[in-house]
């Protein structure tokens, strides 16, 4: 039996629900689930330029588990980039329900609001 997930102390905020392509709606995407301590080692990591051992101090995981979630992270941000996919955020305050909900009500301009 593996051991339980420790706590992860995130940080940041949920700005939406998914981050997806134009022109189509999220419905007929492929959805890629990016958990929210993903979001936030990329955030650390990438956005911050925190050293992967600095980051794990503010999260309050060792530095190995922050180098396999920044893996896992950046493999599906580039297959969601490369293949057109979704990305849906889960974590607090989010899932795939409320951003399919959220997106059938939000028409961007210059979407084809017929389906």
């Amino acid at each position: 039996m593996p051991r339980p997930k420790k706590q992860r102390h995130c940080q940041l905020k949920l700005c939406g629900h998914a981050f997806k392509p134009t022109g189509k709606p999220l419905r007929e995407l492929r959805p890629i689930i990016l958990q929210r301590d993903e979001l936030e080692v990329l955030r650390l990591c990438d956005l911050e330029g925190l050293f992967q051992e600095q980051a794990g101090e503010r999260m309050g995981v060792s530095r190995g588990t922050v180098q396999r979630i920044l893996t896992n992270a950046r493999r599906k941000v580039t297959e969601a980039l490369v293949v057109g996919a979704a990305l849906v955020f889960e974590g607090e305050n989010s899932s795939p329900e409320s951003a399919a909900a959220t997106e059938a009500e939000e028409v961007l301009p210059g979407e084809d609001q017929s389906v």
